[in-house]
């Protein structure tokens, strides 16, 4: 078990405007779920929510955008937020995820203070064209490769209990190994009744393996997270969770999901003997 953990916060920046099909993401505006719909948040507001984040315990601070990719638009913001918050709030370690996006725009984030960029694989290449049909799994791998050659951090993961067999979770994991990135988020599937994709078919035990798995095949000196589903399928399994090779979780609200409140999450850290790192420099 870790002697500490790494909390990461999301913030949710332009919600609920993705044209895509993903069918486990209440994003997408084709199935009009129940949740709170917005574009480009301020940046003073994202700048506010980072120094809270950061106030929680927070070392990770993702920029979220829903929507296919990066375009002019959302790069030109992204960075300018960035920008503002790294001179505003030292020792957090900024995170964009805002879908597919080529080189020269990953440079400029760079280049603007984004120290990560996470795109998660979702699913494996033989099962992903059952869960989305609009871009293909094939961009998704090569936004992380290049992420990779832009010089930024790679965080990339995938979900879980969508439906797919066990080899298909063999598969994903082998894949994202195969990028070698520096954290991987781990999500469980959270249903949704607008969404396609109706139970969720994954146990704590098939869960506690693939962290298991996911562990032995990363290594040392990288992060591995629990990010969405935590609360669902490790409620009162933390213990197991941490033991299995967890050292870092998603800290409060998902995306479009309730979380548990951040100072829980302390408490329960506090609980098992765990503290909450206050620097990553030891990772890079």
């Amino acid at each position: 078990m870790p002697n500490e953990v790494f909390l990461c916060a999301i913030n949710n920046i332009l919600s609920g405007s993705c044209a895509e099909d993903c069918s486990f993401c209440t994003q997408s505006s084709r199935y009009h779920a129940d949740i709170e719909r917005y574009t480009l948040k301020p940046i003073e507001t994202v700048v506010a929510e980072a120094h809270n984040a950061k106030s929680n315990g927070a070392l990770g601070y993702c920029l979220v955008t829903a929507g296919r990719g990066l375009d002019d638009r959302k790069t030109e913001y992204i960075a300018k937020a960035a920008a503002t918050i790294k001179k505003e709030i030292d020792g957090l370690n900024l995170i964009a995820c805002n879908g597919l996006a080529n080189k020269e725009q990953l440079k400029f984030l760079k280049e603007n203070g984004i120290d990560s960029y996470n795109h998660n694989l979702e699913a494996s290449q033989s099962y992903y064209k059952t869960i989305c049909t609009t871009h293909t799994w094939e961009e998704r791998y090569a936004t992380c490769e290049n992420v990779k050659s832009a010089g930024l951090s790679l965080c990339s993961g995938g979900i879980f209990g969508m439906g797919e067999s066990s080899c298909d979770r063999d598969e994903l994991i082998k894949s994202i190994l195969s990028l070698s990135p520096d954290s991987v988020p781990l999500n469980f599937y959270h249903p949704n009744p607008s969404l396609p994709i109706k139970e969720r078919n994954i146990s704590s035990d098939d869960a506690l393996k693939i962290i298991s798995t996911m562990k032995s095949g990363l290594g040392e000196g990288k992060i591995l997270m629990v990010a969405g589903g935590r609360e669902l399928i490790f409620h009162g399994l933390e213990l197991e969770m941490f033991n299995a090779g967890v050292n870092a979780i998603v800290s409060g609200n998902y995306l479009t999901t309730k979380g548990d409140e951040p100072s829980n999450d302390r408490l329960m850290l506090n609980a098992l003997g765990l503290s909450v790192a206050i620097s990553c420099d030891h990772l890079k």
